[in-house]
């Protein structure tokens, strides 16, 4: 290591009063914080010694002014970007959990809008002007699409089985096939929930095979309800028997027991029409007898995270007395973005359209092989020889824990760039202005054109040519 080279560069780092005063940083202190700014300087500074010292700088000591100034920007403008992020999808995983999962319909984008713009009765009854119920505008419009009694709403699907169990099972035993005893998303498992609300787990039958002879072995005095999970995000196939919803409302009869199914991805269409797996509907559950039914909000029903709790009156009520209510309540937002997307399913001939949720899982092929090709001809025209653009067949995945075998055709747009690692492309992308989410297989980008909506495509094609001629230099 050359020390006098070493102290030259040295030398030649500003100072931070110095570079303050430099008139594109101080250009920065009418959008940004001084304080922020006075950061990004110092972090700028630091970097660029540390550069230095470790002899991983290898420019000329003129340039070290330069590069302290451009860095220093980009801190303070990234210091200044909000953290939660505006993402393209273009994954083809429609319900992507670390995407958000559902995008919200536009009415529920202007519900949200209008109570977030000004007071509104979210506890207010405004016929008597007394005290109201947060979950009245939502608690009507699900009894009349899912046929149930009654309603309640909580913050997410783990929140409403425990509400349940807990309201309805605690210190008592909970009778659950081994079979679906599942792990949802973030590790929580069904055996940790149930324990978290005070209820005994009592499991019976195979992993692959439970009867009714397994439940009815295991009923007892201290027998406090028949649970039922559907196993929405895996599947056990070949050699496997499961006890139905109906069976366990037969036998829960006969012994004087409530049953309870949690649905999690539950929805209120059915959507094997359009080819996808046959998945139980909320409404067949209620119908089959089930006293309580859980489901989650932004799954498959399209609308914001939440934990729906349907059922018989007696048990909501109950729920609705359980102190922890009101720790998992839903906030305005959620009831002013649930109640337009339930509304939506009020007209069965245009939910499919206005649900973007479903749009996507039931949009023609064709449709987009359209973007695909719209897609194409933007970028073919402003990339240089160097990238290849293909448009592949392929398939999309519903996501967010449902519907785990379904295989859902689509187009791919896969590029290919001959200096560029398909990996570091996507990177690229992933850290752009704008950020693009996508998938690399066979060392190429694919985007799914299934989750990028009609009003991206300009803006995916920017964000694409940006980050390649990042790369090359241009």
């Amino acid at each position: 290591m050359n020390m006098d080279l070493d102290q030259s560069f040295l030398r030649e780092l500003p100072k931070v009063d110095q570079l303050l005063k430099h008139k594109e940083i101080d250009n920065l202190t009418a959008t940004i914080p001084r304080r922020i700014v006075v950061e990004a300087v110092r972090t700028a500074i630091d970097e660029m010694r540390q550069m230095i010292l470790m002899g991983s700088y290898a420019g000329d000591p003129e340039q070290i002014l330069p590069w302290v100034i451009r860095r220093t920007v980009e801190i303070a403008q990234s210091s200044t970007r909000s953290n939660l992020r505006r993402v393209i999808n273009a994954t083809g995983v429609v319900l992507h959990t670390n995407l958000g999962r559902a995008r919200l319909a536009q009415s529920a984008k202007k519900a949200v809008e209008t109570v977030a713009d000004a007071c509104c009765n979210l506890e207010m009854n405004l016929n008597t002007g007394k005290r109201g119920s947060r979950y009245e505008p939502v608690e009507n419009l699900l009894t009349r699409l899912t046929g149930a009694e009654a309603a309640l709403v909580v913050n997410n699907n783990a929140a409403a089985v425990l509400l349940a169990l807990g309201t309805m099972a605690k210190g008592k035993e909970v009778i659950v096939s081994r079979g679906q005893l599942v792990e949802i998303g973030g590790s929580f498992r069904i055996p940790e929930v149930m324990e978290q609300s005070g209820a005994v787990l009592v499991e019976v039958g195979a992993t692959n095979k439970t009867h009714p002879r397994d439940y009815q072995s295991k009923i007892s005095d201290n027998t406090a309800l028949l649970l039922h999970v559907h196993t929405s995000n895996y599947r056990i196939v070949g050699f496997t028997k499961e006890t139905t919803v109906a069976e366990l409302v037969q036998m829960g009869r006969e012994a004087g027991l409530p049953v309870m199914s949690d649905l999690g991805s539950g929805f209120l269409v059915d959507l094997a029409r359009y080819g996808l797996p046959k998945e139980p509907s909320v409404q067949e559950t209620v119908a089959a007898g089930a006293d309580i039914v859980t489901f989650s909000g932004d799954k498959l029903l399209g609308g914001p995270q939440a934990g729906i709790i349907v059922g018989k009156r007696d048990y909501i009520n109950q729920m609705k007395k359980n102190p922890l209510t009101r720790a998992v309540r839903i906030d305005k937002f959620t009831v002013a973005a649930l109640e337009a997307t339930l509304r939506e399913y009020m007209d069965e001939e245009k939910v499919l359209h206005r649900i973007p949720t479903l749009s996507m899982l039931t949009q023609p092929v064709k449709d987009i092989l359209n973007r695909a090709q719209e897609l194409k001809q933007e970028l073919t025209p402003l990339l240089d020889s160097l990238t290849t653009v293909e448009i592949i067949p392929g398939f999309s995945q519903v996501g967010g824990g449902s519907m785990p075998t379904a295989e859902l055709p689509t187009y791919l747009l896969a590029l290919t760039h001959r200096q560029l690692p398909a990996q570091e492309l996507a990177t690229r992308l992933r850290m752009g202005e704008l950020a693009v989410v996508a998938r690399v297989q066979e060392e190429k980008l694919q985007l799914d054109l299934r989750t990028v909506q009609a009003n991206e495509i300009g803006l995916l094609a920017q964000m694409i040519i940006r980050a390649v001629r990042e790369e090359c230099g241009s």
